[in-house]
């Protein structure tokens, strides 16, 4: 986590300095890429924060900090996945259909909301009835 930590404190570092640098090359008349340039550099930034704060709480050495780390040893639970489960493909439908709509007319949207809308609601309450009811 350490060299992830220090990789983006670096792509961080040089987006600043290539937006400042592109900033001036273009006199500051040219508003999409200087901000673009500032907004990745803040977004590393914020990942390297956060990824230094999870090192600290963790604790310890991680796995994938170790050069003799196993590929066993960060292995855990995953979560809990539903068997069978069809409410996946509905909001993956419902979500294709939104991104059609950006593609296309917003029209396809007010299809697409229905679609979606009901493949989430299935997929959150697919455990509180039925046969993997808890």
């Amino acid at each position: 986590m350490k060299l992830s930590i220090n990789l983006f404190l670096l792509l961080g570092v040089f987006c600043f300095i290539a937006a400042t640098v592109y900033g001036f090359l273009t006199r500051f008349q040219e508003l999409v890429g200087f901000p673009g340039l500032l907004g990745v550099g803040a977004m590393s930034f914020m990942l390297a924060v956060y990824l230094w704060l999870v090192d600290r709480n963790t604790g310890g050495v991680l796995p994938e900090d170790k050069l003799d780390g196993e590929i066993v040893e960060s292995a855990g639970e995953y979560g809990h996945f539903s068997p069978w489960s069809w409410w996946p493909l509905l909001l993956g439908v419902g979500s294709a259909l939104a991104f059609l709509s950006l593609a296309t007319d917003w029209w396809i949207l007010m299809l697409a909301a229905p679609v979606a809308l009901m493949g989430l609601i299935g997929l959150i309450f697919e455990h509180s009835r039925g046969e993997h009811a808890h």
